[in-house]
């Protein structure tokens, strides 16, 4: 896997140090849209130089060569996952679990945009999961 997170990083012209490829692997294994805190505290006992600053840098580097989307989902930290294919999410709000879920297309017309350039489209949802749903 290592080889291959240092060929996506060359890629988008960023060097692949230790530390971006290691940050870029657990992203990449993360099903949990993590938060910077979240990846600090995996990663600190691999990588013991390793600051919360850093993962900030790190997270700021990739999501401006299009590697990682930030997830806003109104909780009060941003959360991260890698930029793969466009889909919607689902969170929880008694377990707090961030699903993804298929891409769902926003439902607007021109009369409602009048004047407005879109460049993306995000769909959030929140509420009960199964799980939740059956204890």
């Amino acid at each position: 896997m290592t080889g291959n997170v240092r060929e996506i990083l060359r890629d988008k012209g960023i060097s692949p140090s230790v530390t971006r490829t290691t940050i870029y692997s657990y992203l990449d294994m993360a099903n949990n849209h993590p938060t910077v805190d979240e990846i600090y505290t995996s990663l600190v006992e691999e990588l013991p130089t390793l600051s919360k600053t850093t993962v900030y840098n790190v997270l700021k580097l990739f999501c401006a060569h299009d590697l990682v989307k930030p997830v806003n989902m109104s909780s009060s930290e941003m959360r991260y996952e890698l930029n793969h294919t466009p889909h919607s999410h689902f969170r929880c709000t008694v377990c707090g679990t961030i699903y993804d879920i298929p891409f769902i297309k926003p439902t607007y017309t021109n009369e409602h945009l009048q004047g407005f350039l879109i460049n993306e489209e995000e769909v959030n949802l929140s509420g009960v999961c199964p799980v939740c749903q059956q204890k």
